[in-house]
């Protein structure tokens, strides 16, 4: 997020009981998912990485292939389910913080690393991580990037916290090979103190080819941004989610079409309360309402699963969260540390945390 939240962003039963993994939005087509086994428990099931790093970026591509990135320039990438993890990680980035990465494919991944001025910067590979090219470096000093998302495998935004009032987005054409600011005219003014959260990679996301949503916080009120177009104009809309102190917000989005969305945060700062800490949107975000029963702590990452249409996940470090409903209402499964989840079109999902903590959604019960 800005200014003010420096320590999380540097330091920052149903469907769901279908296979031992299960999934959500990809940029890249899969097989589908099997049948829900209502007879069966979700449980997160941990894989060595090999690694303390913290992972706050996560892109799922299948059950068996999945990215991370995270501190200390750490980029890893499996193709075995997460029996084995190889160090993919770009030469000479250890001072570097990563926050976000999205994926093509086993090959194809852009990461985002986060901070003030050229702390900011994407890089991308095209061979599985053998490889990497610097592809944007910022160099406004006022700038701080916090997330990114793709379209598809060309088009894709970066966002960053507020610049002479208004949030930034920078976006390319050509899978996060270059990138250009884009114009601030359809950008409504940012609220006083507001921000971003780079908690998860999930304060800005698509659904479809031009929808896309920022999560904000850190201001007297939360609020999620939308456009239609790409990018190039926003309108806001309040929440229900709690603000008002730099340390509460949205800190996470998910949308599973253009219409129905999924909001979760609450205060991140350890054991303070985090009441009504998500909330749920079936026009776009156009309004929200708050979750009957919410998660009952603050949660980071959010993400639906792939068959069905109420079924989705909430992670956060105190834990994870199911709902079957929309997100009206949740319950807890897992008291594990998470800080961001994401599923794929084939039925694998993935979360990962602070300590190198990766897991893969399976069942319990077998």
């Amino acid at each position: 997020m800005g200014k003010t939240l420096r320590g999380i962003r540097v330091g920052l039963c149903g469907a769901v009981l279908a296979a031992a993994g299960l999934g959500g939005g990809t940029l890249s087509a899969h097989a589908a998912a099997p049948r829900p086994d209502t007879a069966r428990q979700p449980v997160w099931e941990t894989k060595d990485s090999g690694t303390d790093a913290r992972f706050r970026g996560l892109a799922a591509v299948s059950r068996s292939t999945a990215w991370v990135a995270g501190t200390k320039g750490t980029v890893l990438l499996t193709r075995d389910g997460g029996r084995n993890w190889r160090n993919v990680s770009p030469p000479g980035a250890a001072g570097l913080e990563f926050r976000d990465v999205e994926a093509f494919d086993a090959r194809r991944a852009v990461v985002l690393a986060i901070g003030e001025g050229d702390a900011s910067r994407v890089l991308r590979t095209d061979d599985g991580g053998a490889t990497w090219k610097e592809t944007f470096r910022n160099a406004d000093p006022r700038a701080f990037y916090d997330c990114m998302t793709f379209f598809d495998d060309r088009h894709g935004l970066a966002l960053s916290d507020p610049v002479d009032g208004k949030y930034r987005v920078t976006a390319t054409g050509d899978g996060g090979r270059s990138w250009r600011v884009l114009p601030s005219a359809g950008m409504p003014a940012a609220l006083p103190g507001e921000a971003a959260f780079a908690a998860s990679g999930q304060c800005l996301v698509a659904s479809g080819g031009h929808d896309a949503w920022i999560a904000t916080g850190g201001a007297g009120r939360s609020r999620v941004l939308h456009s239609a177009d790409r990018g190039r104009t926003w309108a806001a809309t309040e929440t229900p989610v709690p603000a008002g102190d730099p340390a509460r917000g949205v800190f996470g989005l998910a949308f599973r079409d253009r219409t129905h969305g999924l909001a979760v945060g609450g205060d991140y700062r350890a054991g303070q309360v985090s009441e009504h800490a998500a909330a749920a949107s079936g026009d776009g975000g156009r309004t929200w309402t708050a979750a009957g029963r919410p998660p009952s702590a603050y949660r980071s990452g959010v993400a639906w699963l792939p068959y069905g249409r109420a079924t989705a996940l909430a992670v956060g470090p105190a834990g994870s969260d199911l709902t079957t409903d929309g997100g009206r209402s949740w319950r807890g499964f897992d008291t594990g540390s998470y800080d961001t989840v994401d599923c794929s079109a084939d039925g694998g999902c993935w979360a990962a945390g602070e300590k190198g903590r990766i897991a893969r959604l399976g069942r319990s019960g077998r």
